[in-house]
């Protein structure tokens, strides 16, 4: 971690009290000089810091950005995914910056969050946007030891992952819409992007890039997306903590990232069945140009949909976009 992540992670752990210049000038083996350069760079950013010539320094408020390494000092430094932060204020996509640190040859668990996205892209190429400060719009390297035929399994997690964050920050139960979607009140929250590079046997990488409408007023929704979308703020009436919620996400991948690479994927399907909006329910699902018709039986082994055609067939379906029929 940088000087300022071990700064920031001491006032973390101080939980609101004093933390000694002296004892991080000691403990960081730099002079109390540069102790208080560092004070001064972070109130700079906006970081609401108090002095105080016996006590030390004290974190009164912390500013609504996305600061990598408040970020790392926010996590305890033994996960997988976000051992290393990056932060943009702006870039074109998420997952176009990650594909670029996978091709330098970065090991896996690598995270780069923007502020905004000035190309930010869902499934199909559709547009995603992704207003200034209002959101978590961010990409995440893996290097699974999987198959190409379970890669699956890594949106189905994440799925899974955002669930947990979500009801564990807000108290609200999102519906997952199969493959990427989560669902509020029947409007979509939140989107998961999955681009994979890899061999007829053999996953090269992942770029999994996912987007959270987290502070996003009815203003911020363009007004043709307004009854298909919504925000964490819209449905909860109040502003959310951005950092809070995206290192709640980060733990829940890491732990369910892991689960897949022991093995079991089965608790994971387990749980993503269960908040699935899609399993029971009759869908038309359009798959480059074919149109498929039935009832969503289960999800395989995989993480695939297992679709009982109108025809009494039963189909294996990896990737698709999927309508729900009115009941």
């Amino acid at each position: 971690m940088t000087v300022d992540a071990h700064i920031l992670a001491a006032f973390r752990n101080a939980e609101g009290g004093a933390v000694s210049g002296e004892d991080l000038a000691t403990r960081l083996q730099i002079s109390r000089a540069a102790i208080w350069a560092r004070i001064e760079e972070l109130r700079q950013l906006g970081y609401e810091i108090e002095a105080s010539p016996h006590e030390g320094y004290r974190l009164k408020k912390c500013p609504d950005l996305l600061h990598a390494d408040d970020l790392l000092a926010r996590l305890d430094g033994k996960q997988l995914i976000g051992r290393d932060i990056r932060v943009f204020k702006e870039t074109t996509s998420t997952n176009d910056a990650v594909e670029r640190v996978a091709r330098d040859g970065e090991a896996e668990g690598v995270v780069v969050f923007a502020e905004t996205q000035t190309k930010g892209r869902g499934r199909l190429g559709r547009r995603w946007i992704s207003p200034p400060g209002r959101g978590l719009w961010f990409s995440i390297l893996l290097r699974p030891n999987i198959s190409p035929q379970s890669i699956t399994q890594i949106t189905v997690a994440s799925a899974v992952s955002l669930r947990r964050a979500i009801k564990t920050v807000t108290g609200l139960v999102a519906e997952i819409k199969w493959p990427n979607d989560l669902m509020l009140n029947g409007l979509k929250i939140a989107g998961i992007l999955t681009e994979l590079s890899s061999e007829p046997d053999a996953v090269k990488h992942v770029v999994l890039g996912i987007g959270v409408d987290v502070n996003l007023t009815s203003e911020d929704i363009p007004e043709e997306l307004r009854n298909v979308a919504t925000s964490l703020r819209i449905v909860t009436g109040r502003k959310l903590d951005r950092a809070a919620l995206a290192i709640q996400i980060l733990r829940e991948i890491d732990r369910a990232y892991a689960s897949i690479q022991e093995g079991m994927f089965e608790e994971l399907s387990n749980e993503w069945a269960s908040g699935c909006a899609t399993i029971g329910k009759d869908v038309t699902i359009e798959m480059g140009g074919r149109l498929l018709q039935g009832r969503v039986e289960a999800l395989d082994q995989d993480g695939a949909l297992l679709l009982r055609t109108e025809h009494g067939r039963l189909e294996r379906v990896i990737a698709g976009d999927v309508r729900i029929h009115p009941s």
